[in-house]
């Protein structure tokens, strides 16, 4: 064996020959925005280890793209919420066991757990007591949930990687050594987006104002959302003639999905893409979205929004008993005060999510207000995230290996 190599599910070495002289830095990434921070993070990797190791693991296309072997599929842990997970959790346990048996025997040379953290922590435990060096990529919302879960952590990295300035001091007390690297999306969004490029590169019709619709990118989020953002769609549409609607689907299963509800409502005037997330945010006037990493990005992006978010009634009762703060988006966390609407649960019904948007869309004080406020937030989060992040990286494999 050798240490470095990860072997594929069946136990025989992915890759042979050459490949196999490298050492490995295995990585598992659980959904689309933690394939997106992965791809990110892999790029600071590349450029400071050159092709000395090879990355493999749990990944997404992203990943893939930057030379990223995903070995088992990125799509067994796209699975939220306490009641949601029950159904599919024989299989999310079997792929942890089977990931966690491969790397201890044959240890790579660093492990980075990239979000996820209910299946990575679970992962990072014994592999760091075997002497793995264990990596945490986005610190968990301990500051918003479960807090005592901040010992379980303590227990599973030799350091954590910080998206935002507040959460090295929160760990620095718990003994547990962290870095704030900021937010890779804040080096890559621009800092004054190109709204009408963007419209042109899409198609949308000149004139006329553009709200982006994104109901979230797993199948549970669409299935709760998607009726009732539909349902809000419709109604501003007749409310204001002078609407369009663009709404990127995440995969074509759920591209499949949001084109079934279309079907529903076909007098909405709607342009669906296939991913390109981020130019229907950039094209947009205003933007109506799931609670998310998407939330940051529309506040990178420096757009009005409304944040909306729903979960069965079980899991909605779990998440109100663990909740510290009064909000769930990430731009009114940041802010440490609500500055845009979230309307949630019960909340979140057709006529009230179509009357939020419209007053965010029409409303310019506030729309300068946060065109102002969110510059200010994506500067601090903008620190060269893959730079800082691999050097982290580097030196902990380093120290580890005596070199």
């Amino acid at each position: 064996m050798v240490d470095g190599v990860l072997p594929a599910p069946d136990g025989a070495p992915r890759a042979a020959g050459a490949a196999d002289a490298r050492g490995t830095i295995a990585m598992v990434a659980g959904e689309n925005s933690g394939d997106l921070l992965a791809s990110l993070l892999m790029g600071g990797l590349k450029a400071r280890l050159a092709d000395t190791v090879r990355y493999a693991g749990i990944g997404g296309a992203r990943m893939m793209a930057q030379g990223f072997e995903s070995q088992w599929p990125m799509d067994t842990l796209s699975v939220n919420g306490y009641v949601e997970v029950l159904g599919s959790l024989r299989e999310i346990l079997a792929t942890r066991r089977a990931i966690r048996e491969s790397l201890l025997a044959r240890p790579p040379l660093c492990f980075i757990g990239v979000d996820a953290p209910d299946f990575n922590f679970g992962l990072e435990v014994p592999l760091r007591r075997a002497g793995i060096p264990v990596v945490h990529f986005v610190s968990p919302s301990i500051w918003a949930w479960r807090g005592g879960r901040i010992r379980t952590i303590a227990r599973a990295v030799d350091h954590i990687l910080c998206l935002f300035p507040f959460e090295p001091e929160i760990y620095t007390r718990a003994g547990i050594p962290a870095t704030y690297v900021g937010h890779p999306l804040a080096d890559v969004i621009p800092m004054v987006p190109d709204s009408e490029g963007a419209r042109a590169r899409l198609g949308l019709p000149a004139g006329s104002r553009v709200v982006a619709v994104l109901p979230g990118s797993r199948q549970s989020e669409v299935r709760n959302l998607g009726p009732t953002f539909f349902g809000a769609m419709a109604r501003m549409h007749s409310m204001d003639g002078n609407l369009v609607f663009v709404l990127p689907a995440a995969s074509p299963a759920l591209r499949e999905a949001v084109e079934n509800l279309h079907r529903q409502h076909p007098q909405i005037p709607l342009t669906i893409v296939d991913g390109q997330s981020h130019l229907a945010m950039e094209a947009a006037d205003v933007i109506l979205l799931a609670s998310g990493t998407a939330t940051l990005e529309a506040a990178l992006y420096k757009k009005p929004m409304v944040i909306s978010y729903k979960v069965p009634w079980l899991t909605a009762q779990i998440m109100k008993r663990q909740g510290y703060l009064p909000y769930v988006g990430l731009p009114n966390i940041l802010s440490g005060r609500f500055v845009v609407p979230e309307l949630l649960q019960d909340d979140a019904t057709p006529e009230a999510l179509a009357r939020e948007t419209l007053l965010q869309l029409n409303d310019e004080g506030n729309t300068a207000f946060l065109r102002e406020h969110f510059t200010q937030m994506h500067q601090t989060l903008k620190r060269n995230t893959a730079e800082i992040a691999s050097a982290v990286v580097a030196d902990l494999i380093r120290q580890r290996r005596g070199v």
